[in-house]
């Protein structure tokens, strides 16, 4: 297995916004890393396919990351308990892919991350999944161990904690990877104008083909 290497944020700071919190309208968070427009390359040393954690999706499969290759990802981390904040993101992410699929088919998958294991469990998240419309098979909802939770929210630069028995503080970023599996966009907010979003994705699709 080749070894991973965490990528450092160049972020400064990340701002916790609790699921009661008021809305983020902070500028979009770019990171910058070198792609190549062909899919069949050999994945980097900064490609989340080099992870070996295993993760369960709303169906209760489990799979690995780097089952994703090939596809274009946009990433979220949420919980489904949440009131607030979560539902925004959630309908921001089906604002995103409401625009990227007027442009045709895609190699594209949208990943919902919980960061409430415990709670969201696979028949939890398949009913999330089914309350909010998410039933396409682009849509793919993910838990797995708190560890594993953990190391993939220090990659995402996603900061959370649990404040009560039900409720966390949390990151509101939406996370863009191209087909190598290497994070190359970021955009920070709720209900904000996701259209640099869009445009990255479509930019990642286009090299694609």
């Amino acid at each position: 297995m080749k070894k991973f290497i965490l990528m450092i944020p160049i972020f400064s700071a990340i701002f916790f916004i609790g699921c009661k919190n008021k809305e983020n309208n902070n500028q979009p968070l770019t990171v910058e890393t070198k792609t190549e427009t062909t899919e069949t390359k050999a994945i980097s040393d900064l490609s989340i396919y080099n992870l070996p954690s295993v993760w369960t999706n709303q169906e209760g499969q489990d799979i690995e990351l780097k089952e994703l290759n090939g596809n274009v990802l946009v990433m979220v981390m949420i919980y489904t308990s949440c009131k607030a904040a979560c539902p925004r993101l959630v309908a921001d992410m089906r604002n995103i892919e409401k625009q990227v699929a007027a442009s045709g088919k895609a190699p594209i998958k949208y990943i919902l991350v919980s960061i409430d294991p415990e709670t969201d469990t696979p028949e939890r998240l398949k009913a999330f999944a089914q309350e909010n419309q998410m039933n396409g098979n682009q849509w793919i909802f993910l838990r797995s161990t708190n560890e594993n939770t953990r190391e993939f929210a220090a990659i995402l630069a996603v900061n959370y904690k649990r404040i009560s028995p039900l409720d966390f503080s949390h990151s509101n970023i939406i996370s863009v990877f191209n087909t190598q599996g290497e994070l190359t966009y970021q955009q920070e907010g709720l209900g904000i104008d996701y259209a640099p979003t869009v445009a990255k994705i479509k930019e990642e699709l286009a090299k694609a083909h």
